[in-house]
């Protein structure tokens, strides 16, 4: 291990020599990437050097254990204590931080939010949950951008698509896409059954142009009208523009702006990024067929996480964790189940058990099955 620091040491210097050279400072792309590497080891460069330090200072004071003033010898015996303890747990850091990183931590992401199951409460959810993700970033003093978003009669959203911009976005929220899904009574319920509706949430790295080559040929351009709740037009003028890339039939329709320019280089920015997207899950398809972790791959198919509004329970069943504090959490308080997922995940990757299946690896002591959320609820089944 302690070789591999060394190297990731000497790589720093090099590319710390590399950003003060003016030649590389005008070549944007390339400096960009020179950039995104350096940050990406800087914590583990920074940890290293600080457990050589902490080991330095172990090594003096225990030379001093054995000293004729006695004094001495007792603070030497308590600073040895705590430097072992220091060093113990900057060695675990050092296993996490070294641990293969995810190539795309550092980028922002387009968040794509979608109804699903459930008509109409699962559009007003989906408009509940981008304000989750929304109150989160501001925390975070994220920006966001909206590049295309439809909405429903009743005010919720049938679909959004946001790039949300910031330091180590897509690090922070790659966990959370999947199925969501929600246990409440709807506002148009009259006899106060619980429904269960679902989301969708899918979380793409921006990808710069320099990752994905898209040929002009290849593009289907169309421009249209903007449309409003319940299909009205809102503008008069062409601005709205959907772009269709052949190859793939991969389609995207911005309509945000009141301008066709950015609403076709939005519409470009999201191509690029789900385009991305489906060379990297190609990619990875390839080298490992049959894994199907939520770190390794985009798959949407199946439930993530449950918010149970009767209960203010919220559930992530990947990992067993549960919270009894829903309100905050739609509220946009977040970081305690991004900081167990990472953390999680991260267990799972040093023992090396990332080739189980999701299943097999969750905790038991926190799930709460089918049968305990009827128990719960009073026996009552939910309105599907």
């Amino acid at each position: 291990m302690f070789a591999r620091l060394e190297e990731v040491e000497r790589r720093f210097e090099e590319l710390n020599s590399l950003m003060s050279d003016a030649g590389l400072i005008a070549r944007r792309d390339e400096y960009l990437k020179v950039a995104r590497e350096r940050s990406s080891i800087e914590a583990v460069v920074e940890t290293f050097r600080r457990y050589r330090k902490v080991t330095d200072e172990l090594e003096q004071n225990r030379a001093l254990v054995g000293d004729a003033d006695l004094e001495i010898a007792g603070l030497a015996r308590d600073e040895v204590l705590r430097l072992e303890a220091e060093r113990a747990a900057l060695e675990e850091k050092l296993k996490v931080l070294l641990l293969p990183k995810d190539p795309n931590d550092s980028r922002n992401i387009f968040l794509e939010i979608r109804a699903g199951t459930g008509g109409d409460e699962a559009a007003l959810f989906a408009r509940d949950l981008f304000r989750m993700y929304g109150r989160f970033a501001e925390k975070r003093r994220w920006k966001i951008e909206i590049a295309s978003e439809s909405w429903n009669d009743l005010g919720g959203l049938k679909e959004v698509i946001a790039l949300i911009e910031g330091q180590d976005v897509y690090s922070h929220l790659k966990y959370e896409r999947g199925v969501h899904r929600v246990q409440r009574v709807p506002t148009t319920e009259a006899q106060g059954r619980i429904h269960t509706s679902a989301v969708t949430v899918a979380v793409l790295p921006e990808a710069d142009e320099i990752d994905v080559q898209i040929d002009a040929k290849d593009l289907d351009i169309q421009v249209f009208r903007s449309g409003g709740p319940g299909g009205q037009s809102v503008n008069t003028t062409d601005s709205a523009v959907r772009v269709v890339h052949l190859p793939t039939n991969t389609v995207v329709i911005c309509q945000d702006e009141k301008s066709q320019h950015k609403n076709k280089a939005k519409a470009l920015k999201v191509l690029r990024s789900r385009l991305l997207e489906r060379k990297q899950e190609e990619q990875r398809q390839a080298i490992e067929a049959d894994r199907r972790s939520q770190v390794g791959t985009g798959d949407r198919s199946e439930r993530v996480r449950t918010y149970n509004f009767p209960q203010s329970r919220m559930t992530d069943h990947r990992i067993g964790l549960t919270l009894y504090k829903l309100a905050a959490i739609m509220d946009g308080d977040l970081d305690e189940t991004i900081t167990a997922l990472r953390t999680y995940y991260q267990m799972e990757a040093l023992k090396g058990t990332g080739e189980e299946k999701r299943g097999e690896m969750q905790p038991q002591r926190h799930r709460d099955t089918e049968e305990d959320t009827e128990k719960k609820t009073g026996g009552r089944k939910d309105a599907r």
